[in-house]
C-alpha cells in the first residue's frame, strides 16, 4: 500500500494558514470576517420609514440618506454631495453620480422623490413625517439635482433629511412592510444589505458588493438582542459576542478588569430633565400639613429657583449615575447644535433654596409628588429618589411614584396632563436644539404641533417668537444666535429643569476600536480591528 504523506501535509499547511489568518484578522492586519454586536434594545421592524431608534440604528447600515450625521449628530454630505438654499422656500441637493443600489441599479432623482413622498405619507404609530412636514414639493432639476420646495422657510431641512432613508422606487413602490425583511424591497445604497430580521433574536447584514466606497471591515454583521444587562455583559466576557452597547455603570468593572476587553464612552444628546407645572393649580401639591393648595407654588419664580438650586447635578452624575452622566444646564451638550458655552449648570445651593422658599411664602415648605420612569435607563428610579431627597432637605417634602415610560408619557402629555412634575428624557433624532425648544417649552398648540411635551403649559410670548423666528431664518449664524437666546430664556425662567446628559458606554473585545456617537448608535461601520500593542 502506498501512503500519501503529501495530502496530510497540505491539510496541515491549510489549517495553519487559516489559523494565522484568523489571528491577523483580529489584529487588523488582514480583512476581518464577521462581527457580532449585542444590543440592549430589540429591533421591531424592517421598514426604514417607520420611526423607532433601535430600528434606525441598524437600518443606517443598509439605507443611506441625502445628508448624514457625524459623531456630534451634525449634518455632513452623504448621497447629496452638496446643497444650497436658492431662496427662502427652495433647496437644491446635488446627488453623487457614482451611487448604486445593492441590486446594481443606479441612484436617480426619482428614487429620492419617491422616498421623501413615502416618508411624508406613510401611516404608522411612529413615523418620520414630522421631519418633512414643511416639504411641499420634490422635483428633478437636471441630471443629478433634486429641488425641494417648502411651504414655509425651512432652514433646518438638511438636518431633518438626515432622518429620511433613500430607497429604490422600482423595488419598493408596491412593497408591504415585510418585503423589507430581506425581501424584494430590501434594496439600499449603504455598505451592507439586509439579510434577515428574526423578531426577538437578531438582524443579520451582509456586505453590499455594489457599494461605491471602501469595503466595510466586516463581511457579515449580526445585531443580537440581549436586553438583560448582566446577560449581555456575560456574552462579551465569554467571547460569544464582540461588542456590547449600553454598559451600565455597575457592570463596567467586569469589563475593565478583563485582559481581553476594554470600554469606550461618549456624552450623548439625551437630556434627562424635570418638567414644571405652570397651570393655575397643580394636582400633586399640598401645603406642609397636607391641605390642597389653592394656587400653584411653581408659578412663583422663587420656588422654581429653589427647586433648581436644591439639586446637586454633579452628585447625580458622579455618584448616583456612577459616572454615566454629565451635568446639564441647557438642551444640548457642548459641541452640539445650539449650545451656549456660557450657559453652565445651575449651582447647588440648598441654603439659597430655603431662603427663596421663605421669601415666596413657604417658610415651612410644601408637599408634592414627582413621577418618573422605571424602565428607561439604569439608575432612573434611583435618580428620581435622590432628587426627592434633595428637595425634601430644603423643605419641599417630595414623594416618588415610578412607572413604565410608555405609561408616564401617556399620562403626562396630551390635552389633560395629570402630573405636577415628572422626569423624562429628550433627544433629537436630527440633532437639533430647535427640536427640544419646540417640543418641551414652546406653547402647547395641538393644531400647530408645538409644545407636544410642554405638559406644564408654560407660555412665554417672547420665547415663542424667538423659536418661530429661528425656524424661518436661513442664515445659520443668525439662527444659532436666536436658538441660544431662546435656550437662555427657557433655562433662566425654569420652563424646564435640565438635570444631566446620559453617557453611552460600549464594551469591546481587545483589538477592536470604535467611534462613539452622541446619538448612542452603534455603527458597525465605525468599528475596526487594530493591531495589538
Amino acid at each position: 500500500m502506498t501512503i500519501n504523506y503529501r495530502a496530510p501535509l497540505r491539510l496541515m499547511r491549510g489549517l495553519l494558514t487559516a489559523a494565522v489568518f484568523g489571528i491577523t484578522s483580529l489584529t487588523g492586519t488582514a480583512h476581518a470576517d464577521a462581527l457580532v454586536v449585542a444590543v440592549k434594545a430589540a429591533v421591531t421592524g424592517s421598514d426604514p420609514h417607520q420611526l423607532f431608534t433601535p430600528n434606525r440604528n441598524v437600518q443606517l447600515h443598509v439605507y443611506e440618506t441625502l445628508v448624514a450625521q457625524d459623531a456630534k449628530v451634525r449634518p455632513v454630505p452623504s448621497l447629496a454631495k452638496s446643497w444650497k438654499a436658492i431662496d427662502d422656500l427652495t433647496w437644491e441637493f446635488e446627488l453623487r453620480d457614482d451611487v448604486k443600489f445593492s441590486n446594481g441599479a443606479p441612484l436617480i432623482p426619482e428614487d429620492v422623490i419617491f422616498s421623501i413622498e413615502r416618508a411624508k405619507t406613510i401611516e404608522g404609530t411612529r413615523t418620520f413625517r414630522a421631519y418633512v412636514r414643511d416639504v411641499a414639493k420634490v422635483e428633478k432639476a437636471g441630471g443629478h439635482t433634486v429641488r425641494i420646495i417648502t411651504a414655509t422657510p425651512a432652514p433646518e431641512l438638511p438636518a431633518n433629511l438626515a432622518t429620511i432613508a433613500i430607497i429604490s422606487k422600482d423595488a419598493a413602490a408596491k412593497a408591504a412592510g415585510e418585503d423589507f425583511n430581506g425581501g424584494p424591497a430590501a434594496v439600499g445604497t449603504g455598505p451592507y444589505r439586509w439579510v434577515k430580521f428574526t423578531p426577538g433574536q437578531d438582524v443579520v447584514l451582509e456586505r453590499n458588493k455594489n457599494y461605491r466606497g471602501q469595503p466595510g471591515e466586516w463581511d457579515k454583521i449580526t445585531f443580537r438582542f440581549i436586553p438583560d444587562d448582566s446577560t449581555r455583559i456575560a456574552a462579551l466576557l465569554s467571547g460569544s459576542v464582540d461588542v456590547v452597547d449600553a454598559v451600565p455603570a455597575g457592570l463596567t468593572k467586569r469589563i475593565e478588569t478583563s485582559p481581553n476587553l476594554h470600554l469606550q464612552s461618549a456624552t450623548s444628546l439625551f437630556m434627562h430633565y424635570m418638567s414644571i407645572d405652570r397651570r393655575e393649580t397643580t394636582p400633586f401639591a399640598t401645603d406642609a400639613g397636607g391641605k390642597k393648595l389653592s394656587t400653584n407654588p411653581f408659578n412663583d419664580k422663587r420656588v422654581r429657583e429653589a427647586v433648581t438650586h436644591a439639586i446637586n447635578r454633579k452628585a447625580l452624575a458622579e455618584r448616583v449615575m456612577e459616572g454615566a452622566a454629565e451635568p446639564a444646564g441647557q438642551f444640548m451638550p457642548a459641541g452640539f447644535d445650539g449650545t451656549d458655552p456660557d450657559l453652565q449648570p445651575p449651582a447647588y445651593d440648598p441654603d439659597l433654596s430655603r431662603k427663596l422658599l421663605a421669601e415666596a411664602g413657604y417658610p415651612d415648605g410644601f408637599r408634592y409628588t414627582i413621577h418618573c420612569q422605571n424602565d428607561r435607563f439604569t439608575g432612573d428610579v434611583r435618580t428620581c429618589q435622590t432628587i426627592a431627597q434633595m428637595l425634601t432637605a430644603v423643605g419641599i417634602r417630595t414623594a416618588v411614584e415610578a412607572m413604565p415610560a410608555s405609561i408616564l408619557l401617556t399620562r403626562a402629555t396630551g390635552e389633560t396632563p395629570e402630573f405636577s412634575s415628572y422626569l423624562a428624557i429628550f433627544g433629537s433624532a436630527a440633532g437639533l436644539a430647535s427640536n427640544a425648544l419646540n417640543v418641551l417649552v414652546q406653547e402647547w398648540d395641538l393644531a400647530k404641533g408645538t409644545g407636544r411635551n410642554n405638559s406644564g403649559r408654560y407660555m412665554n410670548p417672547e420665547l415663542n417668537a424667538l423659536i418661530d423666528e429661528a425656524a424661518q431664518t436661513i442664515d445659520d449664524d443668525k439662527r444659532q444666535k436666536l436658538l441660544r437666546s431662546a435656550t437662555r430664556i427657557a433655562v433662566e425662567d425654569q420652563a424646564f429643569i435640565p438635570l444631566f446628559f446620559l453617557k453611552g458606554t460600549w464594551g469591546l473585545r481587545k483589538g477592536l476600536t470604535m467611534e462613539p456617537r452622541g446619538d448612542l448608535y452603534t455603527m458597525a461601520t465605525k468599528i475596526t480591528a487594530k493591531a495589538q500593542q
